[in-house]
């Protein structure tokens, strides 16, 4: 018989989300006609903008006609979408050949692992979006999990914490490693400043790392002084691959659209370009994004798009004003809860003292029929913590806090 890939087994427990899941389904089962609230997976709730909608549903009408009908496209995505993406979302800042339309950010996330094979060394945001850790142990880049359960063999987790706002301590990464970061953070959703992406790039560039950057939530940057972009910093083009989506900003995350950043300077230590390495993934084993989907992109980064990005963008973002409104009070604050957000991201990353972050999951759950998403699914450094999500209906989130005083602290 085949052996299994010792990755999987290597793996601990079930995937967060579906754990989460999984512990909601069997409270609803024990508790008949609870109304559940969801503030934990960060999944869209609010309709598609009617002129992306729109724009998605006459493509898919014109497939049924002679003139209209399309198969196969390029695997790296429509010419005029990967051009658009240049010039609309970077500014010029990146050429059209650097960009590769996906069917999402995750599914870019665990793909661009074959690039670097098993025995690249990988450094992770601790906490961070389990599929970079999940992925690095899969294609076995990553060991066990240690006997003290702080985190895999093989991986680095640079700890993002208050004391150090989020930020990291670079000196921990190993020369030559894969550098995992995401800003805005999943889940702090810290938003890291143009001279700290500074300091990651040089750091990159000097010991020669690779940043896989993880910008999937760039559309909620409202603070202009905050870099949207790791190619917004000198040098980066050499060391630095981006990964973006439009399942947040557009709503896409059924539909599944995202992209990536390769820049044709990016390296191998043989000189080889990266560029062309991850072309080969993507016409190797990928066969393009859906045509319907590549259309609402591009209705998407049109003028009325964008104008309806923004509104959805902000729509989530007075979510997040609800919520630090009501985790900020008396209440919270007489109990020692610290709440975390920059206003910038769609998340709330709070510290519940005295808990573990499963025990507060239920807590708020049996108490508040209300349902977060545990710190310590993240990583090490997320115990204790919760994550609050603004994806919901205004309605949801105002009852949601209006139950938040039933919880007994």
């Amino acid at each position: 018989m085949i052996n299994r890939n010792k990755g999987f087994s290597n793996l601990t427990a079930g995937y967060l989300f579906p754990e989460i899941a999984r512990r909601r389904r069997e409270y609803a089962e024990k508790h008949p006609g609870s109304s559940i609230i969801s503030l934990g997976i960060g999944n869209t709730t609010e309709p598609l903008s009617p002129h992306i909608a729109k724009a998605m549903s006459d493509y898919a009408l014109a497939l049924a006609t002679p003139e209209g009908y399309s198969g196969y496209g390029d695997e790296q995505g429509l010419k005029a979408l990967r051009e658009k993406i240049a010039q609309v979302l970077y500014a010029g800042k990146v050429d059209a050949s650097e960009v590769f339309i996906s069917d999402g950010a995750k599914c870019d996330i665990a793909r661009i692992q074959t690039l670097f094979g098993r025995d690249v060394k990988v450094a992770v945001q601790d906490p961070a979006y389990p599929v970079y850790v999940d992925g690095s142990v899969v294609v076995g880049a990553a060991g066990q999990m240690k006997a003290d359960g702080s985190g895999y063999e093989g991986i680095v987790y640079m700890p993002c914490v208050p004391e150090n706002n989020f930020f990291p301590d670079l000196s921990v990464v190993p020369e030559n490693s894969i550098i995992y970061f995401c800003s805005p953070n999943n889940p702090t959703g810290a938003a890291s400043t143009k001279e700290e992406l500074t300091r990651l790039v040089e750091y990159a560039r000097k010991h020669g790392c690779i940043i896989i950057f993880d910008a999937a939530y760039m559309e909620f940057i409202r603070n202009p002084e905050l870099p949207k972009t790791i190619f917004e910093i000198p040098g980066a083009k050499e060391c630095a691959i981006e990964i973006n989506s439009f399942s947040k900003p557009a709503g896409f995350t059924g539909v599944r659209l995202g992209w990536s950043i390769v820049p044709n300077e990016l390296k191998f230590a043989d000189g080889s370009s990266v560029n062309k390495d991850w072309n080969r993934v993507m016409t190797t084993l990928f066969n393009g994004a859906s045509n319907i989907a590549q259309a609402g992109g591009l209705a998407a980064l049109d003028e009325e798009g964008l104008k309806e990005m923004k509104a959805i963008i902000d729509y989530y973002l007075e979510n997040v004003k609800t919520m630090g409104k009501v985790l900020n009070g008396q209440k919270f604050k007489d109990a020692g809860v610290k709440v975390y957000s920059t206003g910038n991201s769609p998340y709330l990353w709070v510290y519940f003292p005295g808990y573990k972050s499963w025990d507060i999951f239920d807590k708020i759950l049996e108490e508040c029929n209300v349902v977060v998403t545990p710190g310590s699914g993240f990583g090490p450094a997320g115990e204790g913590f919760v994550r609050f999500s603004a994806f919901g209906h205004h309605k949801d989130v105002e009852e949601a806090c209006k139950r938040f005083e039933n919880l007994k602290l």
